[in-house]
């Protein structure tokens, strides 16, 4: 549904009959794109004026409209996709995101129905209609009226407060990744603690940096660090809190974020998984049907986190946001342009030096007899750093219970460590798989008219993201390759069983 989205074929039947409605309807979508809503209005009315049935153009500036706000414009070109097409589903399911973002429940309900009465089999619109009736159901006095209902809503789905903490850690805690915190330090704590330093010389601030790397190896750590190296206050925004199934509710949340960390401030904003929140827009049929409809709801919830990262570049007041996530080719473009998450930053596995500092970190407060924490660090090749951590969690509850037994106590032993290592196994094997067939081509053969032929399957990634992000890609090539599996099961064999 959006104006990137290919048109299904009927629709484009009818809108190829100006041509010069075609090409402003096109210019339009270029804006549509790029988030300059007002100008895709503009040119969408221009067509609109060539054509005065051009469905599409209505469609897609009703679209327009409804993320800016504007939702009287935004049903009226609505209804005039009705009167043009009485047939059509898409326009009804529209209708209904807007009557949800203007908490007209009941409403909402009528017009996902009336999408579904067109196409029975409208998965967007049977999932949405099937979350406001389980509402109904778990909150019965919802039915009874609207301004109940919308009592009820700010009660359920929308964030009232957001806790923030003082962070008591700093980088002497974070083992090894020497790299990784001087790039830290220039691009966040420089930024945060002198500003005025980075601003005598012409250096612009970054206001957000996103970490990205696999699993488990120490960004969320690395937000603390930051928070304890400059005093400021650390607000950690967790996505299923903000993310909530009715339309509007996770902007909402979403200002409610940046609106409590700059009462905070300096307060440092952490977004984890940030992919499953500025999840790349695109896909789905376009003027016509398909699944535009999602497409447009999650359109409306980037958009608003646009918004508020302008915001902060605009009038800082002394926030700093950092995105987090295993994904960063997921990620909405628009949201890693400069001046919102403009740099990034990769958070690789821990190598070898890194391990054994991990295993002395996690140990430093144990009774512990001798320790070979080279060996440990062998035997843990390709694990995270929150696998050793668990695992050295894990060691000092063997003897703990042993002396509940017991009653007699003893000190944490290799044995103890090498037994969790076999039991706990890593996490970033199976990771490194699964990203795998996303990242890199795959070749395969395929029986056209009798004949096999060899055909190559592109990864999700674009050139452009192969080389931003060339440092994971290489990591994950290497760490997926059959040759370099056999190579850490024979380390970590090795240094389990022999020395």
């Amino acid at each position: 549904m959006a104006a990137e989205e290919k048109e299904s074929s009927e629709q484009q039947k009818k809108d190829t009959g100006n041509p010069k409605a075609k090409e402003l309807y096109k210019k339009a979508g270029t804006f549509f794109e790029d988030n300059k809503f007002e100008e895709a209005i503009d040119l969408y009315s221009q067509a609109i004026e060539e054509d005065p049935k051009y469905s599409s153009a209505y469609f897609n500036r009703a679209l327009s409209y409804a993320i800016l706000n504007k939702y009287e414009e935004a049903t009226r070109d609505a209804e005039h996709v009705l009167e043009i097409e009485p047939e059509s589903y898409d326009a009804p399911y529209v209708m209904g995101i807007i009557a949800e973002y203007q908490q007209d429940y009941e409403g909402a309900k009528e017009w996902y129905q009336a999408a579904l009465a067109k196409n029975p089999k409208y998965e967007q619109a049977k999932a949405r209609l099937e979350q406001l009736k389980s509402k109904s159901k778990r909150h019965p006095e919802a039915e009874s009226s609207t301004a109940e209902i919308k009592e009820t809503q700010t009660e359920d789905g929308q964030i009232k407060k957001v806790k923030w903490h003082k962070s008591k850690i700093n980088f002497k805690d974070v083992v090894g990744m020497k790299r990784e915190k001087k790039l830290i330090h220039e691009n966040i704590i420089l930024a945060i603690k002198k500003p005025e330093l980075l601003k005598a010389y012409g250096k612009k601030l970054g206001l957000g940096v996103i970490f990205y790397g696999p699993p488990g190896c120490g960004k969320t750590f690395f937000v603390n660090a930051i928070g304890g190296e400059t005093g400021a206050n650390v607000l950690i925004a967790r996505i299923n809190e903000i993310v909530d199934m009715y339309a509007g509710n996770t902007e909402k949340n979403m200002h409610a974020i940046f609106e409590q960390a700059r009462k905070a401030a300096p307060c440092v904003v952490f977004f984890d998984e940030l992919d499953a929140l500025g999840v790349k827009r695109g896909g789905g049929d376009g003027g016509g049907g398909g699944d535009g409809g999602g497409q447009s709801f999650m359109r409306m919830a980037v958009n608003q986190f646009l918004q508020e990262m302008d915001g902060v570049e605009t009038n800082p007041e002394g926030l700093f946001v950092i995105g987090a996530t295993n994904q960063p080719w997921d990620i909405d473009p628009a949201l890693k342009r400069s001046k919102r998450f403009g740099e990034a930053i990769y958070i690789p596995p821990p190598d070898y030096a890194t391990r054994r500092e991990a295993f002395k970190y996690n140990t430093r407060n144990m009774p512990l007899a001798h320790i070979s924490y080279g060996r440990l660090a062998r035997a843990t090749m390709g694990f995270s750093q929150a696998d050793i951590e668990e695992i050295c969690d894990k060691a000092a509850l063997i003897p703990a219970a042993e002396e509940d037994r017991t009653g007699k106590r003893r000190k944490i032993t290799m044995k103890d460590f090498l037994s969790m290592i076999r039991t706990h196994g890593n996490t970033l094997d199976e990771w490194y798989a699964m990203v795998r067939k996303d990242i890199i081509n795959k070749r395969e053969t395929q029986i056209v008219d009798g004949k096999k032929q060899e055909i190559v399957k592109e990864g999700k990634l674009s050139p452009e993201e192969k080389s931003r992000y060339k440092k994971m890609v290489k990591d994950v090539k290497r760490n997926a390759s059959p040759f370099y599996i056999f190579v850490k099961r024979f380390v970590r064999s090795f240094s389990l069983y022999v020395i």
